[in-house]
């Protein structure tokens, strides 16, 4: 359902994200605005994005390597919003991950009609679906998580700690990749925290890192969860 969606809007320019946030919020969606790329990545690693509206011409990364930093590990549609007109342009943003690609000046109202169109090819308008292994469910819609139907709570890293694994089952994540992912690019702290994430995580799961149930420790590479067939698995 639209209402319940969020969309990244990324530009450098305050009234393009004035103006689109305003015209996102009419059509129902909520908005997340970024000036740069990494306030863009901290955001997307924050919270559920639906959809991302991305400028190409940011003053740290350019649009192009935010792309790839995204598509990289997930599937979220992204709508490319750019004064590069050429057709090189066009066809490298879309070679490069892009669902679709919209030139400056652009129409508002088309602009929303592409979002709600780029939505439905996703699938992401059908409300969102827990991920769910076993006895144990995390609810993506109320980011809340049950193991034999008793929540579980959990701390804000534990709970990102927790999807990232589940949504990823087949792929072995490296502590530094957990580190960039659920902290966002300026955490300076010791990747060996994460261990402490994963002994308090499987303390409240119940899990014995001896015989794992949920989450496997891949000596001398990181970690991966137990199983690469979830019921409901949002990035395959």
């Amino acid at each position: 359902m639209a209402e319940q969606l969020t969309v990244l809007v990324v530009d450098d320019e305050p009234k393009i994200i004035e103006l689109v946030a305003s015209y996102l919020e009419k059509s129902g969606y909520k908005s997340l605005c970024a000036q740069t790329g990494k306030e863009a990545l901290a955001l997307f690693h924050q919270q559920p994005i639906a959809l991302i509206l991305l400028d190409l011409m940011l003053p740290d990364y350019s649009g192009e390597e935010l792309c790839r930093k995204i598509r990289s590990r997930s599937s979220t549609p992204i709508i490319m919003m750019t004064a590069k007109v050429d057709e090189e342009s066009v066809i490298h943003g879309l070679s490069i991950g892009a669902d679709d690609y919209v030139t400056k000046p652009f129409s508002p109202r088309q602009l929303m009609a592409r979002v709600q169109a780029t939505l439905r090819r996703s699938g992401a308008e059908a409300k969102k679906q827990p991920l769910v292994y076993g006895n144990l469910t995390v609810d993506t819609e109320n980011r809340r998580v049950s193991c034999n139907g008793a929540v579980i709570n959990l701390t804000v890293n534990e709970y990102k700690l927790l999807f990232l694994l589940m949504s990823r089952p087949a792929k072995i994540f490296t502590r530094d990749e957990i580190i960039e992912l659920i902290k966002g690019d300026d955490y300076d702290g010791f990747d060996r925290s994460i261990d402490t994430h994963i002994k308090n995580l499987r303390q409240k799961l119940g899990d014995d890192p001896k015989a794992p149930r949920y989450i496997m420790t891949i000596y001398g590479m990181g970690y991966r969860f137990v199983s690469n067939s979830l019921i409901n698995n949002p990035l395959g």
